[in-house]
């Protein structure tokens, strides 16, 4: 089920209960009726999200230098940059780390999949009308691997912070590797 379809399940519900609370709304005009439904249902939203994992609001943007410092560690020290899950998931949760990002699914048994940083080739970010509305989008990565060419990052909280904090430790890892990808034209 998409973030519109759960949305708009939960704004059935409040219309339900507006209608059979037996209180009259005629005095309030439809376009404002319309506002106040749509604001509750996004912090609905909103409020299961946190519920479901608390986490600071905004996380912190990691600079140049501190990525930087993180990656030139000893290579046997990987150093967590960022960890996250889909927005209303309760069975998905990412991290980028020095060296890789991680994907991991399942509730009961778990799925671990490894990026190598090394391996992306670039880093992209989308974020629709309704994904803006909750702060979240999606992050794109193109690799060098034959077996998995893209791997995104669903419904992130903060995706220009992610998508940041990934390109900066990708261009880390490539200076740390010596990795140049050529470019077809």
């Amino acid at each position: 089920m998409t973030i519109d379809q759960i949305r708009d399940a939960i704004k059935s519900r409040i219309w339900q209960a507006i209608a059979s609370s037996g209180v009259s709304v005629a005095a309030i005009p439809k376009a404002d009726l319309e506002k106040l439904v749509d604001q509750i249902a996004r912090e609905v939203l909103l409020g299961v999200d946190e519920v479901i994992d608390p986490a600071p609001a905004i996380p912190e943007l990691k600079t140049a230098a501190p990525v930087a410092a993180a990656i030139g560690a000893a290579a046997s020290e990987e150093k967590l940059l960022w960890e996250g899950r889909p927005f209303l998931s309760f069975v998905e949760r990412y991290s980028v780390t020095s060296e890789r990002v991680r994907i991991v699914t399942g509730l009961l048994g778990r799925d671990h999949e490894d990026i190598e940083l090394v391996r992306v080739r670039d880093v992209d970010w989308k974020q629709g009308i309704s994904e803006r509305i909750f702060g979240i989008g999606d992050i794109f990565l193109n690799t060098a691997d034959p077996t998995r060419p893209q791997a995104v990052l669903r419904n992130v909280k903060h995706p220009e912070v992610v998508h940041e904090t990934v390109r900066r430790a990708m261009l880390e890892v490539r200076k740390k590797y010596h990795v140049i990808f050529e470019q077809e034209l």
